[in-house]
């Protein structure tokens, strides 16, 4: 079985959130489970030379877009023992950053093209085209209307991942012809709602929808989740459905993190203690070893549950002897507010701005208890990572938190959950983990049981095969 595992960015080439995560981990997950698995990306100008100078040159091509045709230069490289497809278009890639360009619609209607026109030049017929979010998600529909029928490319089939329904790749309907290409005789495809919309075409035309948990494929069918995409997607749930991600664990292993001041495993968690006193020494943190540290690493959005905190953190440090620990950038209101906690509650509180990943595992490796309080979570990482380095999660019961995240009220789960969107319940949650800390015997068991949890990308990449057999099953 051969696939094309098609995404806008990858790890360790250029990378901005969970889907470079997803491109870095799965495909390695499939070959190692002999799936041909290759992937093709753009050549950002942020790759590092380091990265570009293991490229080989393969090919180049003319690819259309719309009514022109454009440059496409293909160079293969390795990681992971994984084939890469880097596609090269100075116009359109040889630019700072991956996303927010006045043109980013034609940028990645150039990939996703590019990606179907180089496959007779690289002499690479997958049996299946993974294409992801909405950046990818013109492969499945280019397919439909220009290959399908094609003698080469007929009998291929294609999957469409959502990482987050929130980003659908919405644009004008002037668009359409000029820059996409797409026939007057297809634009229905993509209409909806006054507008084009690729992820909603995407749905449309691929043989199967994934999104990366299976709760939240079913909130997805849900106005409050969808962002009014629910009504095509209930239309269409037969070809709908969730597999949770899972991470890399040998990148992701405390016994083996050189970003951390102490190694430690399940068996023997001295080292965490370690990690725990030279975080807080860095943070100029009270050098309290028996005081439970609450840490957070999250983008600061609403949607992180960022509107919880602000309203439950008084409550949190007034009524209990715990510290708080938060990373990230995002929105001024959210960082401010933090800024301020900090002063308020000095030695106590710490707040860092930024992207920082040596400092996210030190926090990940100090932290006793991890809060992940989200409206939303397609599927969420961060507590995977945290039961990784035995940081107990408190989560809100949705999406991928809900898949991994088990309640320990009965003895056996491996973290702390709510479910209402509500700072009350968050607080209640919260005093359930730290009553818990408190009877050292059963929070050792607990924290022994979280590291042992099982979030490799094996079972994920077993459910995705399933997934791809069903579809070349029904070619035979």
């Amino acid at each position: 079985m051969k696939v094309l595992y098609c995404t806008s960015e990858a790890r360790p080439f250029a990378a901005t959130g969970g889907l470079a995560e997803v491109a870095g981990s799965l495909p390695q997950a499939l070959r190692l489970r002999l799936i041909g698995c290759r992937v093709v990306m753009p050549l950002y100008e942020d790759i590092p030379q380091e990265l570009r100078d293991n490229m080989k040159f393969i090919t180049s091509l003319s690819v259309p877009v719309s009514w022109r045709r454009q440059y496409c230069g293909v160079f293969e490289a390795k990681a992971g023992g994984v084939i890469y497809y880097l596609i090269d278009n100075q116009y359109y890639f040889k630019r700072h950053g991956l996303y927010g360009h006045y043109d980013d619609a034609e940028r990645f209607a150039f990939l996703s093209r590019a990606a179907l026109e180089m496959l007779p030049y690289i002499d690479f017929r997958p049996d299946i085209l993974h294409s992801n979010d909405w950046q990818t998600a013109l492969v499945p529909i280019y397919f439909s209307i220009f290959y399908a029928n094609n003698d080469w490319y007929k009998g291929i089939k294609t999957v469409q991942t959502i990482h987050n329904i929130q980003y659908q790749g919405k644009y004008g309907k002037e668009l359409v012809e000029d820059v996409l290409g797409i026939p007057q005789s297809a634009i229905s495809i993509l209409e909806y709602d006054g507008c084009i919309n690729l992820l909603k075409g995407a749905i449309e035309c691929a043989n199967r929808v994934t999104t990366v948990s299976p709760t939240y494929a079913t909130e997805i069918l849900d106005p409050w989740f969808s962002h009014d995409l629910d009504s095509i997607l209930r239309e269409r749930t037969w070809k709908l459905s969730g597999i949770l991600n899972g991470i890399d664990t040998v990148d992701y292993d405390p016994a083996n993190d050189p970003d951390l001041y102490a190694p430690f495993t399940p068996e023997d968690r001295s080292g965490k203690a370690v990690n725990k006193k030279e975080l807080q020494k860095r943070l100029n943190l009270r050098e309290e070893p028996e005081t439970p540290l609450i840490g957070m690493v999250t983008r600061m959005v609403p949607h992180k549950g960022l509107d919880l905190v602000k309203e439950a953190l008084d409550r949190l440090m007034t009524e209990n002897n715990v510290q708080f620990v938060i990373l990230g950038s995002g929105d001024w209101e959210y960082e401010n507010f933090f800024k301020e906690m900090q002063n308020k509650y000095p030695g106590r509180l710490c707040a860092c701005f930024g992207f920082v990943p040596e400092l996210s595992r030190k926090i990940y490796a100090a932290a006793d208890i991890f809060l992940m309080p989200s409206k939303s979570e397609p599927c969420g990482l961060a507590q995977m990572i945290a039961l990784r380095y035995g940081a107990i999660p408190v989560v809100r019961e949705t999406g991928g938190l809900k898949d991994s995240i088990q309640d320990s009220g009965d003895g056996q789960g491996n973290g702390f959950t709510f479910r209402s969107y509500d700072s009350g319940d968050m607080l209640y949650a919260l005093r359930r983990a730290l009553e818990g800390y408190q009877n050292r015997g059963g929070w050792d068991i607990l924290v022994e049981r979280a590291m042992k949890c099982d979030f490799s990308w094996g079972r994920s990449a077993n459910e995705y095969i399933r997934l791809y057999r069903e579809l070349i099953k029904e070619n035979a």
